[in-house]
């Protein structure tokens, strides 16, 4: 069982640069946590943070209820998994995994069952009396998850663990890490990646870190559907949110937005008689755009497309008025063709100043 709380943590270099201030997390036993943002936005600092391999400037952090702010790294029941592999090349599979547990003078016996274990799980097996040069990238890297995993620590740090692996792998090792997940139910994960699509796939929840900071935390869908800001609606999913500046024309349950082109939008964020007039950003995903049988939201002219098999892109404009379109299927010959899109007003989001009008 391992809780971990994080309370108005900061990190400081030199006393004058921040870099996180005022992060305040809970993070439940068996919850597998990613941390996402652009770079350099802190997110590897603030695991080394809890790792204990960076000095926690300001704040608490409690693992089981217990401060951890000033115990080693050794001493806080956290292993670590880090981009590269970092394995003894000169030692087997079974020596690299064991080789822990023989400085902590564990038994034999203790050390050849913890081996066995994450062997089975990882389905390492076959490999235990390899080198780690007759290994596969994805085979390596179980290797290094398997020297985490024979510790059976509280907590599971994993920093940007598939970034050096090529995309074939990436998408076999992250499956292995859903189903190592799965197998170790009781098990605490906080993961680093800039990979999205890894986020979405793996988390129980998501961190976004911006501005020093946390933007927002939630499940992958809650973030998905009600972001509670641009910098998250845009941020979360790819190609990135459209926004459309506008004017509030009328406001109740539903809300019309008046378009710079003309177009009015309609969304199902309510609002009040004092919005009227409101300046806003309509917010809509290119996969939520649709070809327009009534009224539209958006027209114009299709500037470039990439087919892509299952889905087709149309890019319209350019630089930051461009609006992009995502649809089913293949869609040959649109280029420098005017088209008309809308889209259902349940997905449609407003901004104001940044902000949702849901969290306003």
């Amino acid at each position: 069982m391992a809780d971990l709380k994080l309370t108005d943590v900061a990190k400081t270099y030199g006393g004058t640069v921040d870099v996180l201030k005022n992060i305040n997390l809970d993070i439940k036993t068996g919850e597998l946590i990613v941390f996402v943002g652009p770079s350099g936005c802190g997110k590897s600092t603030l695991l080394r943070m809890i790792a204990g391999l960076e000095k926690i400037t300001g704040g608490t952090l409690d693992i089981d209820g217990e401060r951890m702010n000033d115990v080693p790294p050794s001493k806080r029941g956290i292993a670590m998994v880090f981009q590269s592999y970092a394995l003894y090349p000169h030692m087997t599979v079974r020596d690299n995994m064991s080789f822990a547990l023989k400085i902590a003078k564990k038994s034999q016996a203790e050390i050849d069952a913890a081996v066995e274990k994450a062997a089975r799980i990882l389905q390492l097996e076959p490999y235990l009396d390899r080198l780690p040069k007759a290994l596969s990238g994805g085979q390596r890297q179980r290797v290094a998850i398997g020297r985490s995993i024979v510790r059976d620590p509280k907590v599971y740090l994993f920093d940007e663990p598939l970034s050096n692996l090529d995309a074939a792998l990436r998408v076999a090792t992250r499956i292995e890490i859903a189903q190592l997940k799965e197998q170790m139910p009781d098990s605490t994960m906080i993961y680093v990646t800039h990979d999205q699509v890894e986020a979405m796939t793996l988390a129980s929840r998501i961190v976004v870190l911006a501005n020093k900071g946390i933007a927002q935390v939630g499940t992958p869908l809650e973030l998905y559907e009600r972001p509670n800001s641009e910098f998250v609606a845009q941020f979360i999913g790819s190609p990135a949110m459209n926004l459309l500046p506008g004017e509030v024309v009328e406001t109740g349950a539903q809300t019309k937005v008046k378009l710079a082109d003309g177009c009015v939008a309609v969304s199902d964020y309510p609002t009040t008689d004092a919005d009227m007039g409101l300046k806003v950003n309509v917010g809509v995903r290119p996969e939520d755009m649709v070809a327009a049988k009534g009224d539209a939201i958006y027209t114009g002219a299709v500037s470039i497309t990439e087919a892509l098999g299952e889905v087709t892109l149309l890019y319209f404009g350019h630089g930051d008025g461009q609006v992009i379109a995502k649809l089913a299927g293949i869609h040959q010959g649109m280029r420098g063709q005017t088209v008309r899109l809308t889209a259902d007003p349940s997905k449609v989001h407003l901004f104001a100043d940044g902000v949702s009008l849901l969290y306003r």
